[in-house]
């Protein structure tokens, strides 16, 4: 391979969020251990984004700045590249982070007591931002196929048509089942919103970060009709490993509903912008990484058939979720026959193994494990093998 992915740089304090909860669990700086669990790399930053933002330092004055027509055009192309989705520049509003954006547009599209829908298990501050505005949560349950899910049409038709839900707020690829939409599924989304007036927010953080044999379909590209009828929130920090510079790129296709946007941003900053450095990353990422991002790919998806291999050879009862897109692999560990609390506790207190608890993606995540992948393999190769001699002792 042309880059590292071999290269981890050990976050004990550093203010990471993700290496903190180790050492509350008495994880030492010297155990060759790292966690798997908040969705952030494990990779060294692409060398082109590194040395893009060492020439920004050197010959830059840090001030106030706002996205240039290049940098624009640099996103847009992205999208079209990677996606074949034609956007216009002119539809691009900032946003420090997608979850700020979903948390913004309920704000801005919805009053206190509306309905805003979502599909569960799902990314729990979708959950939070609904519930802490005051608006009424609607729940369109997954439907669970063993290794896979399935959305319920007629539940969310039935919900939809109530005049009170008024959002969708839908995680495309979906988070953290790793499922990556079919543009039919999408399509027929989208039709049910359009048919009930429902406003789409769709949240494509990971829309880089798909697996061979699958083919993400950014919503607002089905038709016209769509993009008047949502948002598609965007970012470089998932698929760069640079969350960090919080920097997003939020698509408003409709000039009344990015209108509308802008001024509720304006509220809290009347000139909204993103980092400085956040705007030099994204530029030389979507210029110069694509080989980097393909590369990335190639290790996350390597890693998978290793932790589906040894499952199905160790522990079959554990069933893996098909990991289509993101880099969050989807465990259901129920059939070990353990409380999802007894997992937890052995993961961390025996196998020093830190994954997202599934729970906390709504009670059909109890017994499921998120797996982040984006880490050198031999990493995973170890943690298997902790898990196996963890388990052992439980599961015959």
């Amino acid at each position: 391979m042309k880059y590292d992915f071999e290269t981890v740089r050990k976050r004990f304090n550093t203010g990471s969020m993700k290496w903190n909860e180790m050492v509350k669990h008495d994880v030492k700086e010297t155990e060759d251990i790292i966690p798997f669990s908040v969705a952030d790399m494990e990779f060294v930053t692409p060398p082109e984004i590194v040395e893009a933002l060492k020439r920004e330092l050197d010959t830059s004055i840090m001030g106030y700045e706002n996205p240039t027509p290049e940098y624009l055009a640099t996103v847009c192309s992205w999208m079209k590249s990677r996606r074949n989705w034609d956007a216009k520049p002119e539809w691009i509003l900032p946003s420090s982070g997608v979850v700020n954006a979903f948390f913004q547009a309920v704000r801005t599209y919805t009053n206190d007591g509306d309905g805003v829908m979502i599909m569960t298990p799902v990314y729990y501050p979708m959950s939070i931002a609904i519930n802490s505005t005051h608006r009424k949560l609607i729940d369109n349950h997954l439907i669970n196929t063993g290794t896979s899910y399935e959305i319920d049409f007629d539940d969310m038709e039935r919900k939809a048509s109530d005049p009170d839900t008024k959002m969708l707020i839908l995680c495309s690829p979906h988070n953290p089942t790793g499922k990556v939409w079919t543009r039919e599924e999408l399509t027929r989304i989208g039709e049910i919103c359009l048919k009930h007036d429902v406003l789409v927010v769709s949240d494509e953080i990971h829309f880089d970060l798909i697996m061979p044999g699958h083919v993400h379909t950014v919503f607002a590209s089905i038709s016209d009709e769509f993009a008047q009828n949502c948002l598609v929130l965007t970012a470089p920090s998932k698929t760069f490993n640079i969350a960090g510079l919080q920097t997003s790129n939020i698509f408003v296709p409709n000039p009344k509903l990015r209108e509308k946007f802008l001024a509720s941003l304006r509220l809290s900053n009347p000139n909204p912008k993103c980092n400085i450095l956040g705007y030099v990353a994204c530029e030389a990422a979507y210029k110069h990484c694509a080989e980097w991002l393909d590369e990335c790919l190639s290790v996350i998806d390597a890693n998978r058939e290793v932790v589906c291999d040894f499952m199905a050879r160790e522990f079959p009862a554990v069933k893996v979720h098909e990991l289509e897109g993101t880099y969050l692999l989807w465990l259901n560990l129920n059939g070990l026959g353990l409380s999802y609390k007894e997992i937890e506790r052995i993961n961390h207190e025996e196998a020093r193994l830190f994954f997202d608890e599934g729970y906390v993606f709504g009670k059909q995540g109890e017994g499921f494990e998120r797996w982040n992948l984006a880490c050198p393999t031999r990493y995973i190769h170890e943690a298997l093998a902790r898990m196996k001699e963890a388990y052992s002792k439980y599961v015959r």
